[in-house]
Protein backbone atom coordinates (compact mmCIF):
# COMPACT_ATOMS: atom_id res chain seq x y z
CA UNK A 1 0.00 0.00 0.00
CA UNK A 2 1.26 3.17 -0.99
CA UNK A 3 1.22 6.00 1.94
CA UNK A 4 -0.11 9.55 0.08
CA UNK A 5 2.57 12.17 0.04
CA UNK A 6 2.13 15.20 1.70
CA UNK A 7 4.96 17.22 0.76
CA UNK A 8 6.33 18.83 -2.02
CA UNK A 9 9.23 21.23 -3.68
CA UNK A 10 8.85 24.08 -5.53
CA UNK A 11 11.07 27.55 -5.56
CA UNK A 12 11.54 30.52 -3.20
CA UNK A 13 11.05 33.53 -5.63
CA UNK A 14 12.05 34.21 -9.27
CA UNK A 15 15.54 33.79 -10.04
CA UNK A 16 17.64 34.29 -13.71
CA UNK A 17 20.47 32.91 -15.93
CA UNK A 18 21.99 34.08 -18.79
CA UNK A 19 23.51 31.59 -21.17
CA UNK A 20 25.55 32.55 -24.37
CA UNK A 21 26.67 30.30 -27.51
CA UNK A 22 27.74 31.57 -30.82
CA UNK A 23 25.96 35.45 -30.42
CA UNK A 24 23.10 33.47 -29.10
CA UNK A 25 21.60 34.95 -25.94
CA UNK A 26 19.67 32.72 -23.89
CA UNK A 27 17.60 34.43 -20.87
CA UNK A 28 15.84 31.83 -18.29
CA UNK A 29 13.80 32.51 -15.82
CA UNK A 30 11.96 30.78 -13.10
CA UNK A 31 9.20 31.92 -11.49
CA UNK A 32 6.68 29.90 -8.66
CA UNK A 33 3.10 30.32 -9.80
CA UNK A 34 0.25 28.68 -7.89
CA UNK A 35 -1.79 27.89 -10.32
CA UNK A 36 -2.61 28.23 -14.20
CA UNK A 37 -4.26 31.71 -13.95
CA UNK A 38 -1.05 33.07 -12.44
CA UNK A 39 1.07 31.20 -14.66
CA UNK A 40 -0.43 33.02 -17.72
CA UNK A 41 -0.15 36.35 -16.06
CA UNK A 42 3.48 35.74 -15.32
CA UNK A 43 4.01 34.45 -19.28
CA UNK A 44 2.65 37.40 -20.33
CA UNK A 45 4.71 40.17 -18.23
CA UNK A 46 7.66 38.16 -19.22
CA UNK A 47 6.53 38.25 -22.93
CA UNK A 48 5.88 41.97 -22.60
CA UNK A 49 9.72 42.72 -20.78
CA UNK A 50 11.33 40.72 -23.47
CA UNK A 51 9.08 41.84 -26.48
CA UNK A 52 11.97 42.26 -28.77
CA UNK A 53 13.04 38.50 -28.19
CA UNK A 54 13.44 36.01 -31.37
CA UNK A 55 12.15 33.04 -29.03
CA UNK A 56 9.57 32.57 -25.77
CA UNK A 57 10.47 28.87 -25.09
CA UNK A 58 8.63 27.50 -21.72
CA UNK A 59 7.37 25.11 -19.55
CA UNK A 60 5.49 24.57 -16.01
CA UNK A 61 3.91 22.10 -13.81
CA UNK A 62 1.07 22.85 -11.28
CA UNK A 63 -0.28 20.95 -8.90
CA UNK A 64 1.03 18.84 -5.31
CA UNK A 65 0.55 15.68 -7.36
CA UNK A 66 2.41 17.25 -10.25
CA UNK A 67 -0.10 16.29 -12.71
CA UNK A 68 -0.98 19.75 -14.88
CA UNK A 69 2.08 20.45 -16.93
CA UNK A 70 2.65 21.77 -20.77
CA UNK A 71 6.01 22.87 -22.55
CA UNK A 72 6.15 25.10 -25.57
CA UNK A 73 8.89 25.08 -28.44
CA UNK A 74 7.71 28.66 -29.75
CA UNK A 75 8.70 28.01 -33.14
CA UNK A 76 12.14 26.36 -32.82
CA UNK A 77 11.95 23.03 -33.83
CA UNK A 78 10.17 20.57 -32.24
CA UNK A 79 11.70 19.22 -29.23
CA UNK A 80 14.81 21.31 -28.91
CA UNK A 81 13.69 23.85 -25.97
CA UNK A 82 10.28 23.31 -24.16
CA UNK A 83 11.02 19.50 -23.80
CA UNK A 84 14.59 20.33 -22.47
CA UNK A 85 13.38 22.94 -19.91
CA UNK A 86 10.23 20.70 -18.83
CA UNK A 87 13.23 18.17 -18.10
CA UNK A 88 14.97 19.81 -15.63
CA UNK A 89 11.40 20.76 -13.76
CA UNK A 90 11.41 16.76 -13.59
CA UNK A 91 14.76 16.09 -12.54
CA UNK A 92 14.55 18.87 -9.79
CA UNK A 93 11.39 17.18 -8.66
CA UNK A 94 9.39 20.40 -8.55
CA UNK A 95 5.98 21.91 -9.02
CA UNK A 96 4.31 24.89 -8.96
CA UNK A 97 6.83 26.65 -10.47
CA UNK A 98 7.10 28.39 -14.45
CA UNK A 99 10.48 28.20 -16.42
CA UNK A 100 11.17 30.55 -19.44
CA UNK A 101 14.05 30.55 -21.45
CA UNK A 102 13.64 33.60 -23.70
CA UNK A 103 15.93 33.49 -26.98
CA UNK A 104 17.85 35.95 -28.85
CA UNK A 105 18.98 35.05 -32.48
CA UNK A 106 22.55 36.03 -32.82
CA UNK A 107 22.60 35.26 -36.57
CA UNK A 108 24.03 31.58 -36.60
CA UNK A 109 22.01 28.47 -36.58
CA UNK A 110 23.38 26.59 -33.66
CA UNK A 111 21.70 22.53 -34.48
CA UNK A 112 19.50 20.78 -32.97
CA UNK A 113 22.44 19.47 -30.41
CA UNK A 114 22.98 22.94 -29.70
CA UNK A 115 19.56 24.50 -29.25
CA UNK A 116 18.44 21.51 -27.07
CA UNK A 117 21.97 22.12 -24.90
CA UNK A 118 21.34 25.81 -24.66
CA UNK A 119 17.56 25.52 -23.05
CA UNK A 120 18.77 22.64 -21.09
CA UNK A 121 21.86 25.20 -19.70
CA UNK A 122 19.73 28.12 -19.16
CA UNK A 123 16.85 26.50 -17.78
CA UNK A 124 19.19 24.66 -15.64
CA UNK A 125 21.00 27.71 -14.22
CA UNK A 126 18.03 29.73 -13.83
CA UNK A 127 16.71 26.88 -11.23
CA UNK A 128 20.32 26.63 -9.54
CA UNK A 129 19.96 30.07 -8.89
CA UNK A 130 17.21 30.10 -6.97
CA UNK A 131 16.06 28.13 -3.41
CA UNK A 132 14.14 24.86 -3.53
CA UNK A 133 11.57 24.82 -0.52
CA UNK A 134 9.67 22.12 0.30
CA UNK A 135 5.71 22.79 1.44
CA UNK A 136 3.02 20.91 2.95
CA UNK A 137 0.12 19.87 0.90
CA UNK A 138 -2.46 21.09 3.18
CA UNK A 139 -6.63 20.24 3.34
CA UNK A 140 -8.62 23.20 4.28
CA UNK A 141 -11.84 22.45 5.93
CA UNK A 142 -14.89 24.74 7.58
CA UNK A 143 -16.49 24.39 11.12
CA UNK A 144 -19.42 25.29 12.54
CA UNK A 145 -20.63 25.40 15.67
CA UNK A 146 -22.95 27.63 18.29
CA UNK A 147 -21.53 30.26 20.74
CA UNK A 148 -21.79 26.98 23.45
CA UNK A 149 -19.45 25.06 21.75
CA UNK A 150 -17.03 27.62 21.07
CA UNK A 151 -14.65 26.65 24.06
CA UNK A 152 -14.44 23.48 23.18
CA UNK A 153 -13.50 24.01 19.33
CA UNK A 154 -11.11 26.93 19.79
CA UNK A 155 -9.41 24.58 22.56
CA UNK A 156 -8.97 22.05 19.82
CA UNK A 157 -7.70 24.22 17.07
CA UNK A 158 -5.23 26.28 19.72
CA UNK A 159 -3.94 22.69 21.39
CA UNK A 160 -3.44 21.42 17.80
CA UNK A 161 -1.63 24.44 17.01
CA UNK A 162 -3.99 24.72 13.64
CA UNK A 163 -3.99 28.12 11.24
CA UNK A 164 -6.96 29.65 10.89
CA UNK A 165 -7.94 31.12 7.64
CA UNK A 166 -11.57 33.30 8.36
CA UNK A 167 -13.70 33.49 10.97
CA UNK A 168 -17.63 34.59 11.22
CA UNK A 169 -19.43 34.33 14.52
CA UNK A 170 -22.90 36.04 13.84
CA UNK A 171 -26.28 34.41 14.92
CA UNK A 172 -24.41 30.85 14.31
CA UNK A 173 -19.94 30.38 14.35
CA UNK A 174 -17.90 29.29 11.04
CA UNK A 175 -14.43 29.26 11.25
CA UNK A 176 -12.01 27.99 7.94
CA UNK A 177 -9.12 26.09 8.84
CA UNK A 178 -6.13 24.84 7.12
CA UNK A 179 -4.71 21.71 8.38
CA UNK A 180 -1.80 19.47 7.18
CA UNK A 181 -2.98 16.32 5.02
CA UNK A 182 -0.91 14.02 7.20
CA UNK A 183 -2.92 15.10 10.59
CA UNK A 184 -6.38 16.20 8.99
CA UNK A 185 -8.07 13.10 9.65
CA UNK A 186 -7.04 13.32 13.28
CA UNK A 187 -8.27 16.79 13.51
CA UNK A 188 -11.33 16.12 11.72
CA UNK A 189 -12.49 13.63 13.65
CA UNK A 190 -11.84 15.65 17.13
CA UNK A 191 -13.89 17.97 16.02
CA UNK A 192 -16.59 15.89 14.63
CA UNK A 193 -17.05 14.49 18.22
CA UNK A 194 -18.03 17.59 19.85
CA UNK A 195 -21.71 17.55 19.67
CA UNK A 196 -23.42 19.40 17.30
CA UNK A 197 -20.78 20.92 15.63
CA UNK A 198 -20.24 20.07 11.75
CA UNK A 199 -16.76 20.04 9.73
CA UNK A 200 -17.05 20.35 5.99
CA UNK A 201 -14.10 19.57 3.28
CA UNK A 202 -13.38 22.33 1.36
CA UNK A 203 -10.60 22.09 -1.18
CA UNK A 204 -6.89 20.25 -0.70
CA UNK A 205 -4.25 23.17 -1.62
Amino acid sequence: MMLFEDTYFTIASTSESVFRDRSSRFIGLAVPVSNEQEMKLELEKIKKKYFDATHHCYAFRLGFDKTVFRFSDDGEPSGTSGRPIFGQIQSKDLTNVLVVVVRYYGGTKLGVPGLINAYKTAAKEALENNTIVEKTVNDVYEVLFTYEQMNDVMRILKDENIKQLSQNFDLNCKIEFSVRKLFAGKIYEKLSLIKGVTVNFIRTE
